[in-house]
């Protein structure tokens, strides 16, 4: 067994230095920093690394580990690890001013160490120490290191699918539950907008002839709010709203935007039919939605069931209780979950208060999560 509690001051030292390497996702050249870090970490263990090059966000980074021994015959075809990271976080140029990289007691602190640089460490230092320690494993591994997953990952998706319909397990890095838990269920996650025009007047001399626009909206919001659903798991909550040129004006247009999140595809279907089947309260107002699912749900199935359950038996050959959580958050897990492909997500670093000044991760998690994806890696 690897003792990887030694390997800790070697991935305190790495994950500070991606940590001060700052990857909001909208910056391509930060995020692509990061990146060069990564892949030339990937080289070093001998990984096959190509460059998925993108125009307006971070280059992708998929790093090949080939296996050392042959499959049996009856496990070739899907026959390979994929590992799902991301190096982008949501923290602007110029976080680390105001809160810097840090140790303090038994956490590590720093804008993207939960979310999910502690999760990229964690990927690299055990597959190092699967190679120094000439440990066979059965399987390929591939590591996809993706540049957009904090804004929906609409230049990676294809690939992460792609990747993923060739593999019999993909582990997502995403941070794991406060009580150690890995995610076996997340919501999907949809963006709506609604638009409502109506006509402008003037509020004092021709109030009769307007159509209130955000009056119209006021309506609409009220009836998307009640088709939440808690029992289903089902959340629609109208986040932002605007409309309006001024006080004496009546509105001629107004907006809402909505988020939805749902635990079942049926839900998902039955949300976006009654959107989409939004009619005006007020005559001479009409309504507009659009937006679609970004993420669809990953469902605690009976698939999701049975890859929890030969984990938890993998875990425990190593001392690892495994618990089974979820979230009402998506990850790139979501994309796989469809394919029928075996997926366990949350297996990075655990801590807490992620997107927040308040990030932090607890130091100790960190060669925890290395053992048991060391595990699951060999032992898959």
């Amino acid at each position: 067994m690897i003792n990887f509690n030694a390997q800790k001051p070697g991935m305190i030292s790495l994950l500070k230095r991606l940590v001060e390497i700052e990857s909001p996702s909208h910056d391509k050249a930060a995020v692509d920093r990061v990146g060069a870090l990564v892949a030339e970490e990937c080289r070093r263990l001998g990984a096959q690394v190509e460059i998925h090059p993108q125009a307006g966000t971070g280059d992708h980074v998929l790093a090949r580990f080939p296996k050392p021994r042959p499959l049996s015959q009856g496990k070739r075809g899907k026959s390979g690890i994929l590992l799902l990271s991301h190096m982008d976080t949501v923290f602007p140029l110029g976080t680390l001013e105001k809160m810097p990289f840090c140790e303090k007691g038994d956490k590590i602190f720093g804008p993207g160490v939960l979310d999910m640089k502690g999760g990229i460490i964690i990927a690299l230092t055990t597959l190092a120490a699967l190679r120094e320690t000439g440990s066979l494993l059965p399987r390929p591994i591939s590591a996809l290191f993706t540049s957009d997953e904090e804004i929906g990952s609409c230049t990676s998706r294809a690939l992460i699918e792609g990747l993923a319909k060739g593999s019999v397990l993909v582990l997502v890095l995403e941070s794991g539950l406060p009580n150690g838990a890995v995610k076996t269920w997340r919501k999907g996650v949809g963006d709506f907008t609604v638009r409502v025009k109506g006509r402008a007047a003037h509020a004092g001399g021709d109030h009769e002839k307007g159509r209130n626009a955000i009056e119209e909206l006021a309506h609409q919001v009220l009836v998307i709010q009640k088709l939440t659903d808690y029992e289903k798991g089902t959340t629609l909550n109208v986040g932002m709203i605007r409309g309006g040129t001024a006080t004496n004006v009546v509105p001629a247009e107004a907006m809402a935007e909505v988020d939805l999140r749902v635990m079942q595809p049926s839900e998902a279907e039955r949300i976006l039919a009654r959107l989409h089947a939004l009619k005006p309260v007020l005559e001479g107002t009409s309504i507009e939605v659009t937006g679609e699912l970004n993420r669809p749900p990953m469902p605690f199935d009976e698939r999701m069931k049975a890859t929890f359950e030969r984990a938890k038996e993998i875990a425990v050959k190593r001392g690892i209780s495994l618990q089974a959580g979820g979230s009402g958050g998506a990850s790139d897990a979501n994309f796989v979950a469809p394919l029928g492909i075996p997926v366990l997500d949350g297996l990075g670093a655990i801590g807490e208060g992620y997107h927040s000044e308040r990030e932090y991760i607890l130091t100790d998690s960190l060669p925890e999560r290395a053992l048991l994806l060391a595990a699951l890696l060999c032992e898959w």
